[in-house]
């Protein structure tokens, strides 16, 4: 049996175009009454990485938002909540969702905030990689999980997406640890999908309008996508966004631990994209609606050969960079850093400095730099050893 991804063109933000996206969506999907039930409790899950206007491309759109709510109320569902836990340690969920107006639209259609502050360990013997979770207290006590996510790119796993975007469901102070515990983007991905085989989301919608190309997640450009994507396998839908970034999916470590944990399928023999034009594949789907030049990371260093030069490995590994005209000095990027000894300092006037020997190149640091000053250096002679 195929997996669907729902793929509706859309070109602007104005919430009647954007209502009725989302309705076309879900109707290609069955309707919004295959994953959720009006008397249960269903907890949205946007993306709130940080305190940013909407057209920074940083989170959800609160349009997207607000038409998911308008979707839900109209089916009935009485019990809807909202949260997310932002990775900026100088962030509150509740600013992060007043700056970018998803607080707005919440209020317009009733939901509560959930509790996103406070939390406990969750077991889950399951897990191939983690055993447990320090899930937010709003998670464990909805019925049902919607992630609403933004279509990003990310220095660690390339892109950020739908199986990226419950890492929010994990309290501030317990990110910092997991990035420590899962130092390298292959383990880190194997986490992700334990997460969300934990969780379990009953449906995820992706807000592809205006992307985030470049040094993403908060530092990047904005970029229309033209396009909101839905399905119920958060694998498939990110395989269809790396398809339409011209990225071949195998290339995306949380697709590829997804797709060997059983959480998703990522094969284009496995999925189908369902447009109101008809169904498509993702290579169809990927001349239609593709953008070959979204700059995303592509490079993949062939690890066999450079561990022949180990003398060199430290001078060719990525890692973050500081730009010290852009650096404000602000500390962010230390209290961000998850090394217990910290692999950056900063603060009280002093800017960006980095100890590279504790860096495990997680990129907390760039990603919640407010001032875009830090991007992860590629050494060009790493660039020359990429496979492709």
């Amino acid at each position: 049996m195929k997996h669907a991804v729902a793929l509706i063109p859309l070109s602007s933000y104005d919430q009647p175009l954007v209502d009725e996206a989302v309705r076309q969506g879900m109707a290609l999907l069955g309707g919004i009454e295959q994953f959720v039930r009006p008397e249960e409790k269903i907890l949205l899950k946007p993306n709130l990485l940080a305190r940013a206007l909407p057209q920074k491309a940083i989170t959800t759109h609160p349009a997207v938002f607000s038409a998911v709510c308008r979707l839900l109320r109209d089916a009935g569902c009485q019990h809807l909540s909202y949260g997310d836990s932002p990775g900026n340690p100088t962030t509150t969920p509740d600013r992060a969702a007043e700056v970018c107006g998803i607080s707005e639209a919440a209020a317009q259609y009733g939901l509560d905030r959930a509790d996103f502050a406070s939390g406990s360990i969750v077991t889950f013997p399951e897990g191939k990689t983690a055993k447990s979770f320090y899930l937010c207290k709003g998670v464990q006590e909805a019925d049902a999980l919607i992630s609403v996510c933004k279509m990003k790119t990310h220095a660690l796993e390339r892109i950020t997406g739908a199986v990226k975007n419950q890492y929010g469901c994990i309290t501030g102070v317990n990110k910092a640890t997991g990035h420590a515990a899962y130092p390298n983007s292959e383990i880190f991905a194997d986490m992700l999908a334990d997460l969300n085989l934990c969780i379990r989301p009953r449906l995820y919608i992706m807000d592809g309008v205006i992307a985030m190309e470049g040094n993403g997640p908060s530092s990047g450009t904005p970029t229309a996508m033209n396009v909101l994507l839905f399905s119920a396998d958060p694998v498939a839908l990110d395989a269809v966004f790396s398809a339409l970034i011209h990225l071949d999916p195998a290339e995306v470590p949380t697709c590829v631990s997804g797709a060997k944990s059983g959480l998703g399928v990522m094969d284009e023999e496995s999925i189908d994209v369902l447009t109101p034009e008809g169904t498509l594949t993702l290579t169809q789907a990927q001349a239609k609606y593709g953008k070959a030049d979204f700059d995303v990371f592509r490079g993949r260093i062939k690890k066999g050969f450079l561990f022949n030069f180990m003398p060199l490995l430290p001078f060719l590994q990525h890692r973050p960079k500081v730009d010290l005209k852009k650096c404000i000095a602000c500390g962010v990027c230390e209290e961000a850093c998850p090394v217990p000894e910290k692999a950056v300092h900063s603060g009280d006037g002093h800017k960006a400095k980095y100890d590279y020997k504790k860096c495990i190149r997680c990129y907390c640091c760039q990603e919640m730099c407010p001032a875009k000053a830090i991007e992860v250096y590629r050494h060009p002679l790493a660039r020359l050893l990429n496979s492709k």
